[in-house]
This record gives structure tokens, C-alpha cells and sequence, in this order.
């Protein structure tokens, strides 16, 4: 993965909860000539009334939404009838993914949306959450390929050096190697440890000396064939040395990596193997400068009002619960 800092590029960083969804929807009205979108879940209403308003003004909008979760729950029908009433070009995701969880918005093929959140009010207003927005013609136009591939259902070969991370292709490879740069510090903020490759990387660095710091989520959201292999990886990497913390407040539904304090990545997928091998997911390094600073200073914050938690015993599903949040039906990591 190469490290891109030549750039007249900007990238804006989006926080969430505390931006709200006011960023994506001037995203959104600010289209002028196309609006591409691609979202695992689309139900925030302002969003769906600015979607229709661009395509009402003459933007060319095309939409995909993925159709069910793995649990064959279905989120965006309703978004999806809306939308195609108004005259919207709108698309199930290709179906040669399990699930479509990428998070992406193009405007007028010269800026990006990547997020970790949702279009969907929950993630706007109660977990932990990113989105970059960027103007680098690499990334662009690479989440257009995309877009033109999986909405003609066709094959999509990514470019590993285009600092954007892609599954189902490179995004473990990428998330690996560059868990591999860090030589000081390394801050993991993720819901869900369920890979064996990304954990030896992870107790590799703390091997080698780097400091590894990671905060979950614990349980909450957490399907029950994840908690055994999360809690495992936890409590392992917990004696190689890393120090683990839970996160609640507020809910802990970001992805994000940040090495040495240098550079970040944020994207939709979980350390999860389905993530890596089955799912259409989008990540992107972030290397501005001011963006990864601000990403490390809430990193920080959510570190310091976190918890110490000692990753319960897999197999002891009586202790599992113990200062967990109150069970969330529509709070799930997929």
C-alpha cells in the first residue's frame, strides 16, 4: 500500500454523532450533474427527500441499496419503492456479493463520500462513526469503476495503489501490510475481531514492540456465532500485551486503524472474514494531515472515557452480559 501525500487532493473529515447527517446532505445538494450512491442502508428521510430533489433538478442519479442483511432482514425496501416512484434509477446491488455494506456517495464525479455510518438516523445521531470526503481523482474515479461494475454486474479489478481498500479483492492484504508500517503505535477502534490473519498481525506488532491499543464494543450488536471468536482474539491479544478497553458511550460502530499517528484507515469493513471474502466493502487511507490528527484526537477521547474490560471466557455465556448495553435489535454489526 503506498503512502499518498503528493497531492493537491483534500480529504474533510466527518465525525459522527457529533456532525450529524447535516454533512452528507450537502454533499448530496450540492450535485450539479450526476449523483451516484451506494449504501447498505438509505432510510434517513431528508437524505430520500435530497436524492429526489437532485434527480427533480436534472442531476442523473443513480441509486443502489443492498437488499437484505445476512439475516435476511430488509432494511431499504420501502427507500427502494420510494425512490423508484420518483423516477429515481434505482438498483439492488450486485448479487454476487452475500451482502453489498459499502457506504459511498459520488458527486458530480469530483468528490467521494466513504463512511463507516449508515444513511440511516441511528448512526447519525447515536454511535461513533467516519466518513471522508474526497476530491482525489484516484479514489473517484475508482469508486466509479466500482459503481459502473456492480451496477452492469460485471467483474471489478481495484488498483492496489489507488489508497482505497476493496472487498472483495485487497482489503485484507492492505489492512494487513499496513498494520505491518507501524513501528510505535498502533490504535484499533472496531466492533468485531473475527479473522485469524488480521489478529497475527496485530500480536505481531505488539510483539515487535509496538504500543496496541484497541477499543471495542464488547458485545453489544455483536452476532452470537461473532462473540466467541471476537472474545477469543481479545483475550489473546490481551496477553501479547495490548491493552483493550470497551466503548459505550457513545456506540462504538466506527472501523478505523491508525498508525503511528500518521495515517489512518476508515472504511465499512469489519476484521471479519466475511467482510474480507464474501461482502462488497470500501475502505480508504487517509493521510491528510489534519484529517488523521482529528482522527487520533477522537480515538483519544473515546480511549480515555472507555472502559478497562477483561474479554469475558467464550464458553462462560452466563458472565457475557455483565455491563453490557441494553440489547438493541436494530443495532447490529453485520
Amino acid at each position: 500500500m503506498v503512502k499518498r501525500k503528493d497531492a493537491t487532493p483534500t480529504e474533510r473529515l466527518i465525525v459522527q454523532p457529533d456532525e450529524g447527517v447535516e454533512p452528507v446532505r450537502e454533499a448530496i445538494a450540492a450535485a450539479r450533474t450526476s449523483l451516484w450512491v451506494k449504501q447498505f442502508t438509505l432510510t434517513e428521510p431528508s437524505l430520500l427527500r435530497e436524492i429526489v430533489r437532485a434527480h427533480e433538478r436534472g442531476v442523473s442519479v443513480q441509486v443502489m441499496l443492498n437488499p437484505h442483511r445476512s439475516s435476511g432482514d430488509r432494511a431499504n425496501d420501502e427507500s427502494f419503492a420510494r425512490l423508484q416512484r420518483a423516477g429515481v434509477a434505482v438498483a439492488w446491488t450486485n448479487p454476487s456479493f452475500a451482502v453489498t455494506h459499502e457506504k459511498s456517495i459520488v458527486v458530480d464525479s469530483k468528490r467521494a463520500v466513504v463512511a463507516t455510518f449508515n444513511l440511516a438516523e441511528k448512526y447519525f445521531t447515536e454511535t461513533r462513526d467516519y466518513g471522508i470526503v474526497t476530491d482525489d481523482a484516484l479514489h473517484v474515479h475508482e469508486i466509479e469503476r466500482c459503481f459502473e461494475a456492480d451496477w452492469r454486474r460485471e467483474h471489478f479489478e481495484p488498483d492496489d495503489a489507488s489508497g482505497l481498500a476493496w472487498s472483495a479483492a485487497n482489503s485484507r492484504a492492505l489492512m494487513a501490510e499496513f498494520i505491518d508500517t507501524a513501528r510505535h503505535r498502533l490504535d484499533v477502534q472496531h466492533p468485531k475481531y473475527v479473522d485469524a490473519t488480521i489478529l497475527d498481525r496485530l500480536a505481531e506488532a505488539q510483539d515487535r514492540g509496538v504500543h496496541v491499543r484497541i477499543l471495542c464494543g464488547g458485545k453489544h450488536g455483536i452476532s452470537a456465532w461473532d462473540i466467541p471468536d471476537t472474545f477469543s482474539s481479545l483475550r489473546i491479544l490481551k496477553r501479547f500485551g495490548a491493552k483493550v478497553r470497551r466503548q459505550k458511550h457513545p456506540k462504538l460502530h466506527a472501523k478505523l486503524i491508525v498508525v503511528d499517528g500518521g495515517q489512518a484507515l476508515v472504511g465499512s469493513m469489519n476484521i471479519d472474514r466475511s467482510a474480507f471474502d464474501l461482502r462488497r466493502e470500501l475502505g480508504v487511507f487517509v493521510s491528510d494531515d489534519r484529517g488523521v490528527e482529528r482522527l487520533a484526537e477522537v480515538f483519544e477521547h473515546d480511549w480515555h472515557h472507555a472502559e478497562h474490560w477483561e474479554a469475558p471466557d467464550p464458553l462462560a455465556v452466563d458472565s457475557h452480559e455483565s455491563g453490557e448495553l441494553p440489547h438493541d435489535p436494530d443495532f447490529k454489526h453485520e
